[in-house]
């Protein structure tokens, strides 16, 4: 984020004032608060989707109450860095999503509908005055008949595709790994082991007892173990 001289504040009051060169201070503070969070990696293979996030180890803190990754349907799963509450508000909002999807149309809603939708969400409270954008950077990783997905979403509610990708306070040293390790044709257990060292790289202190990794396939969501074959 580019430094704000101190005559600038005045433009970070409301969401839709846009500063004299073009900036919405707001959603920058937002993608400051992702920059902030603990890393999670993502990565696309053949028929597979890997997300892989530090679980929480604090003393006397239930770790199953505090998610770094969630299922949203049997072929879609999500990482994300930044708000906790905005992680689980927008979980909720496209479970639902995705259940209107199958009731309404009678199959699984794919992957880009499904991140269109919640870019569509984020962009939407940036256009409002009294709102605030959500301070929560996404991995959404899903497999349909058109192939394994991997897309992150923005507080600005842009939308990218990546084979390979990390956000949060190690991604670019997250990055690096994955520029340098990732193959178009690796297999699950190679990729669940790149994964795990992007994770290392930018989180210091990450042992692999406290990396979980997911494998997002078209018939369902897996826990990995490091060091398991699958």
């Amino acid at each position: 984020m580019q430094p704000i001289p101190p005559n600038y504040m005045a433009y970070d009051r409301a969401i839709v004032v846009f500063s004299p060169d073009g900036r919405l201070l707001q959603v920058e503070y937002a993608r400051q608060m992702v920059k902030n969070g603990s890393t999670v990696v993502g990565i696309r293979l053949h028929n597979t989707v890997l997300l892989g996030a530090v679980k929480l180890r604090t003393p006397l803190a239930v770790s199953e109450s505090y998610k770094k990754i969630y299922s949203v349907d049997n072929h879609i799963g999500l990482a994300w860095a930044g708000s906790f509450s905005d992680a689980r508000n927008l979980a909720d909002i496209a479970r639902v999503k995705s259940q209107i999807n199958r009731i309404t149309y009678g199959e699984d809603i794919s992957v880009s509908s499904l991140t269109k939708y919640i870019c569509e969400r984020k962009h939407l409270v940036t256009q409002y005055a009294g709102m605030r954008p959500y301070g929560v950077g996404l991995l959404i990783g899903g497999v349909n008949d058109d192939g394994a997905k991997l897309f992150e979403t923005e507080p600005s509610g842009t939308m990218i595709e990546w084979k390979a990708h990390a956000i949060g306070k190690g991604a670019e040293k997250a990055k690096k790994v994955l520029s340098q390790g990732y193959k178009d044709n690796m297999g699950i257990e190679d990729g669940a082991k790149l994964l795990a060292k992007a994770i290392k790289a930018g989180e210091k202190n990450a042992a692999s007892n406290d990396i979980e990794i997911i494998s997002i396939k078209k018939n369902g969501i897996k826990k990995l173990s490091l060091g398991k074959k699958t």
